[in-house]
């Protein structure tokens, strides 16, 4: 049987983006599956309360350490010198780690990690250095000493393999899963008069405030689409958890004189970010470098056009289905672009990210490597 504890020490509630996402489908698709298995969910003082609802089945159990998320360094220093020893205290050997955050060396714990990306390796100059030296250290160790890795996308396990070396039998790549109910909507009428919007008139993004999102470009096309009269919609909401551009993105607004075509919502509940999905004209993804991008593809579920770049992942995950722009600083050629787009949601195939058929694969893989 598959007895594992599942760290969940990195996670800040409503603050990381989307890995919260993907490990809260997945330990959901959990709660569903028949196979046996016990998961102790490794939670921190300031998270445990947002996981507490899992222990409700009885294969789940929560264990609380003395670490708060929230002190980035403190959990840190306590991974790596403490969190082997709590383990070993409690009777645990095996752990599944669904970020790249890992201890030091293995003290007897045997580890499978996933690596959503590499970022701070292709954009340093959007990281400081702590930030950086942390991360390669860590993916570092993570070729070197877990047991196996998991790559989110197929474009991701061939960077780690290229700039790590690792042996392709020990990184396999599998896809977040995604769940949406399409039926979870909060009403049009509300939403119209919260963001002074109508329906397909105007353009959406669901994003991190960071930089490689490259959510300047989407404001300065609208800027374009304004002063130009170009008959597109010229609104564009912009939802996501704050990050260290909203400040700049805020300024940039009030510079351009933007304040009533483009709002950044902060973070949304699920029926009003699905509604924004489905009403939108087109979902707009400026992102330069995704090691998934869900999104995109939740836009689609909803059948919403979506229009992004041909960067990094982002054509493997949304299957070549999506509009692509080919230079992703380019206002004119997004404009181009929205002004004839193509839907091709009919021909995706949303089954590669049905949550319990990777539930399932993760359920086999963990038993293989961590039983």
């Amino acid at each position: 049987m598959l007895d594992i504890a599942v760290d969940l020490l990195w996670l800040r509630p409503r603050k990381v983006g989307g890995t919260e996402f993907y490990i809260r489908n997945l330990l959901d698709g959990f709660l569903r599956l028949e196979q046996p298995f016990h998961l102790t969910l490794l939670v921190s003082k300031d998270n445990c309360e947002s996981f507490r609802r899992y222990a409700e089945d009885k294969r789940i159990e929560l264990l609380e350490t003395g670490v708060v998320s929230a002190n980035i360094a403190g959990r840190i220093l306590w991974q790596f010198f403490c969190q082997n020893r709590f383990l070993r205290r409690h009777g645990i050997r095996k752990c599944f780690t669904p970020v790249y955050c890992r201890t030091l060396l293995n003290g007897g714990i045997t580890y499978v990690n996933v690596i959503h990306d590499l970022q701070a390796a292709h954009y340093p100059e959007y990281h400081p250095f702590h930030e950086i030296a942390y991360s390669k250290l860590c993916w570092w160790l993570a070729a070197r000493f877990s047991r196996h890795i998991v790559a989110i996308s197929e474009w991701v396990r061939k960077d780690v393999i290229n700039r790590y070396h690792v042996k392709e039998d020990k990184i396999t790549t599998i896809y977040n899963p995604i769940t949406v109910d399409l039926k979870e909507e909060a009403p049009l009428a509300e939403l119209e008069k919260k963001y002074r919007i109508r329906d397909k008139e105007y353009y959406y993004t669901v994003s991190q405030m960071i930089p490689h999102k490259n959510l300047d470009t989407a404001i300065e096309v609208m800027r374009q689409i304004r002063e130009q009269k170009i008959d597109l919609p010229c609104r564009l909401l912009i939802s996501g958890v704050n990050g260290e551009s909203r400040e700049k993105l805020q300024r940039q607004i009030r510079e351009k004189g933007l304040e009533e075509e483009v709002t950044l919502t902060g973070f949304v509940e699920t029926a009003e970010r699905n509604a924004l999905y489905r009403h939108c004209k087109a979902f707009l993804f400026p992102s330069v470098f995704e090691g998934f991008g869900m999104p995109p593809i939740e836009a689609m579920l909803f059948g919403s056009v979506v229009i992004t770049t041909d960067r990094a992942c982002i054509p493997e995950v949304t299957q070549g289905k999506a509009n692509y722009v080919a230079d992703p600083y380019d206002a004119q050629e997004w404009i181009r672009v929205m002004q004839a787009p193509v839907n091709r949601i009919a021909e995706m195939d949303f089954s590669v990210y049905d949550q319990m058929k990777l539930t399932e694969t993760y359920y086999k893989l963990l038993s293989q490597t961590l039983t």
